[in-house]
């Protein structure tokens, strides 16, 4: 009879002894992503994008007054959404493409469409290639925005911003068309197509520049101010409720302005034309 086969001794090999975890170096596990999006500075956002519709839904009614003043809105909206995430700590790089969606319908396409149903219409291929124009500056200018954050400095923007753009657009539609209410003027949109054509190539053009606009973001609204800044407050929200159309426009014409004056003082001072950010300093131990 055939001996049966011997089971070769195997060592047990047990599970090795897990090493005590070093004080300070425990690995936190990765907090899960979260799928939902915040409702509140989404909101905002929501209406920013309704109202750079409702602009464009009245430009093609004929309602031009209501469109501008559309345009307007979403600009107050568009100022909101931002400051609203960053007070409640919900800034999500959702929001940052959704609003960059809504601002370019707002503040991108809308005005173009205003302007050239407005004004441009009558001009044929200089029309529609002066609100293309405006709308290729407004594409370009959101993405090299949402691409130098971080480069340039903050308190300066890298050309003229889509809002202001808007503003100035539309702002030149709503104070026309008010005077020609008021009976200040008799001309038309098609009568000052040449001012238009002019105002919009000079918004698209300049939003792609490199003209240091002014940005606001550094001034603090926690810290304290002298007294006499409240009655100067006072004062330019009677200036704006006197006349809106011509003080807006005003103000968003200087500060289209503004950029290229900076920009030569600086180039006559010997700066560079964009203003990049400070270094960091080095750590002190």
């Amino acid at each position: 009879m055939d001996e049966p086969k011997r089971r070769r001794f195997r060592p047990f090999r047990g599970t090795r002894p897990v090493r005590p975890a070093v004080a300070g170096t425990e690995a936190t596990p990765p907090k899960p992503r979260s799928r939902g999006v915040y409702i509140l500075p989404n909101a905002f956002t929501t209406a920013n994008l309704f109202a750079g519709f409702y602009a464009i839904v009245q430009a093609m009614n004929g309602r031009f007054e209501a469109a501008a003043v559309a345009i307007f809105v979403a600009m107050v909206l568009d100022s909101l959404d931002g400051r609203v995430a960053r007070l409640t700590n919900t800034q999500s790089a959702f929001g940052e493409q959704y609003d960059s969606m809504s601002d370019m319908v707002s503040f991108g396409a809308a005005p173009a469409l205003i302007v050239y149903e407005w004004s441009l219409r009558g001009m044929g291929k200089l029309g529609w290639l002066a609100a293309f124009v405006y709308v290729a500056g407004a594409a370009l200018r959101l993405a090299r925005f949402n691409t130098n954050i971080g480069v340039v400095d903050k308190r300066f923007f890298q050309g003229l911003p889509s809002p202001a753009a808007a503003a100035l657009v539309a702002g030149l539609v709503w104070i026309a068309t008010d005077l020609r209410e008021t009976r200040w003027i008799d001309s038309t949109g098609p009568d000052l197509r040449w001012l238009a054509w002019a105002v919009t190539v000079y918004a698209g053009v300049t939003m792609v520049s490199n003209a240091p606009f002014y940005s606001f973001k550094d001034v603090n609204f926690r810290k304290t101010v002298p007294y006499m800044v409240v009655p100067l407050i006072v004062l330019a929200f009677v200036l704006v409720s006197s006349d809106p159309p011509i003080v807006l426009f005003s103000l968003f014409l200087v500060y289209a302005v503004s950029g290229y004056v900076m920009w030569f003082l600086r180039w006559r001072s010997g700066r560079p034309a964009v203003a990049r950010p400070p270094p960091p300093s080095a750590p002190t131990n």
